[in-house]
């Protein structure tokens, strides 16, 4: 390993020399394979990189071999460790303990929490939405408590998102749930998981999405994304109220996610049974605004389309704490899309706090 470039919450990020000279950016999570500094010969998996996936740019560090790090300690029998074993049967799973675990502190609550009371849980099917939902949130509700779900369709350690990081002092917590791990508190299942933002973080709005690197063949049924309607479906069972944030673009080279993209027309039209408050921004050019209409005209009957004024929000959204980005592309890029997202995060501000959004709904 030749040098450290950065770090963030969970992760370190490395140059590493090949055995050809060549040079290779890394990334290593300490907590699984301990903390790696210049010298270290490094194990790595490169497979993502040299296929050129967009997300990251990384090989990620599998083991630093002549400096395994120590055991961790041998209290896995008892009930004061955790039990959930996540990234499963993969040679790094993490042993975590579950928010609702007998030694959790929150077992008690969790034990006699049923229901979300009507909590507001914003629903997307890109990680890239996550900062854009949160700046909508509080545009108009600073104040309000906000949790974010981690799913397990794109990246599991929540660590390797650096924008989560960078929005750790604006969240009242990450919880991972599934597969997913990293997150303040660890969840085995999203009904868990949000049960535990509400009665655990004290959440006034949720956020649930997946980590960044979602997974795709660009077919109908063969993306990560289409569990936005299985947690539209959760939300519902324990009776929240779940809003949907739409995928809209009018910059994506692919007609499939052009308008409204296909991956919200699956999750929300045929996947998700409950009904949801699918969340339209008002000024969408007149153009896109049509084929956005003309889209969502078949989810009239299974969900309620709700308009929400846009005025402030592209001034909350380029105040944002982390650059936002979505496909390469940043807000100028792609600014119906980060509307859409942050126009979801409004109407649930409202929702929660009764903020003057005067949202119009059809």
């Amino acid at each position: 390993m030749a040098g450290v470039r950065r770090r963030w919450a969970g992760a370190v990020e490395v140059d590493v020399l090949l055995d050809d000279g060549s040079p290779m950016r890394a990334l290593a999570y300490p907590a699984l394979v301990g903390q790696p500094e210049p010298g270290d010969r490094v194990l790595l998996n490169a497979g993502a990189l040299l296929m050129g996936l967009g997300t990251g740019g990384y090989a990620l560090v599998v083991a630093l071999p002549e400096r395994i790090p120590p055991d961790p300690p041998q209290t896995l029998d008892s009930r004061d460790a955790g039990h959930l074993v996540k990234a499963r049967y993969t040679p790094l799973q993490p042993i975590l303990l579950g928010v609702d675990e007998e030694a959790s502190p929150h077992r008690k609550v969790l034990a006699a929490a049923d229901d979300l009371a009507g909590l507001p849980v914003v629903t997307a099917d890109l990680h890239s939405a996550l900062p854009a939902i949160l700046a909508g949130i509080h545009a108009d509700a600073p104040r309000a408590q906000v949790a974010y779900l981690l799913t397990d369709g794109g990246a599991l350690p929540a660590w390797f998102s650096r924008t989560l990081a960078g929005l750790r002092d604006t969240l009242v917590g990450t919880i991972s749930v599934g597969q997913a791990f990293g997150g303040d508190l660890e969840a085995s299942t999203l009904h868990s998981g949000l049960l535990a933002a509400r009665h655990v973080l004290g959440a006034d709005v949720a956020i649930v999405a997946q980590g960044p690197g979602n997974l795709g063949t660009g077919t109908r049924w063969g993306f990560s994304g289409v569990a936005v309607g299985e947690a539209v479906n959760a939300v519902a069972a324990l009776c929240g109220r779940p809003i949907g944030s739409l995928r809209i673009s009018a910059a994506d080279p692919r007609p499939r996610h052009r308008g409204v993209s296909h991956h919200s027309l699956t999750a929300y039209g045929r996947v998700a049974l409950a009904r949801a408050e699918l969340v339209v921004p008002t000024d969408l050019e007149p153009t896109l605004a049509a084929d956005v209409d003309a889209a969502l005209e078949p989810l009239t009957e299974r969900h309620t389309l709700v308009r929400v004024d846009t005025a402030g929000l592209d001034v909350a959204l380029r105040h944002s704490p982390v650059p936002l980005s979505t496909m390469g592309r940043g807000l100028d890029a792609d600014h119906a899309y980060f509307l859409a997202a942050a126009a979801a995060g409004r109407y649930a501000a409202h929702l929660a706090t009764g903020t003057p959004t005067a949202p119009v709904e059809r």
